[in-house]
């Protein structure tokens, strides 16, 4: 585990309990099988999530009051989706601070990008119950700093269904399913309706000029209402 002096320095915050800080840094795999719920950083990544969500959501449409619902929902998906926050937890470098119980490298380098995912979201909680809400805010503004005044250059998410999978898998353990509602038009200009789901229960739907264009949609569509939710 490396220094958290040096990690304190990168989050611009020193904590007065770093065991809160500590916790966030917690994978599931170091608290054990049997691990109670405060053992590892899942609740406070769950906390954390939703801090992200407010903070992006009150910033994107503070700054921007020409961009209409539809461009901040966008712009918002693309800064909360696994994808972007794994990469704000490499900057930072988490992965050498990161708590992974004895034996579970290989477990961790499966799941590398969701584990970084979770203590970027993990430590915005820390940050939250250590000092309130203006450290969390004031930590989202530095490492969103350019996303937040351009939203237009934020990139799309590339690969809507993977990130679906990712996240729902993370959740459940099982993967989302997709099925074929409706397929119409001349050969030339199909059209396709799509529907995922997940443990029994539909997510969304989607269309597109290709079933795997009308997945990707549906995909998005799904990603879109989960952040809302």
């Amino acid at each position: 585990m490396g220094n958290l002096q040096a990690l304190q320095e990168r989050l611009g915050y020193n904590f007065r309990d770093e065991s809160l800080l500590l916790l966030a840094l917690t994978h599931p795999s170091a608290s054990g099988k049997n691990s109670k719920p405060n053992e590892d950083n899942q609740r406070m990544e769950f906390l954390g999530d939703a801090i992200l969500q407010l903070v992006i959501s009150n910033e994107l449409y503070s700054l921007h009051l020409n961009h209409g619902e539809g461009a901040l929902t966008k712009a918002r998906a693309g800064l909360v989706n696994g994808s972007c926050l794994a990469k704000k937890a490499s900057l930072l470098g988490l992965e050498t601070h990161l708590i992974i119980g004895r034996g579970q490298q290989t477990e961790f380098e499966r799941g590398k990008n969701s584990a970084l995912e979770d203590a970027f979201e993990a430590i915005t909680a820390a940050l939250f119950l250590d000092g309130g809400m203006e450290p969390a805010r004031s930590f989202i503004r530095l490492m969103f700093d350019e996303e937040l005044k351009n939203p237009d250059s934020i990139a799309a998410i590339k690969n809507p269904k993977g990130e679906l999978q990712e996240l729902l898998q993370g959740q459940s353990g099982e993967p989302p399913k997709y099925d074929l509602l409706s397929s119409t038009g001349p050969d030339h200009n199909r059209k396709f309706e799509v529907s995922v789901q997940h443990l029994g229960k539909e997510l969304s739907k989607g269309t597109g000029n290709s079933k795997k264009e009308a997945e990707s949609d549906a995909a998005l569509a799904a990603l879109t209402k989960i952040q809302e939710s």
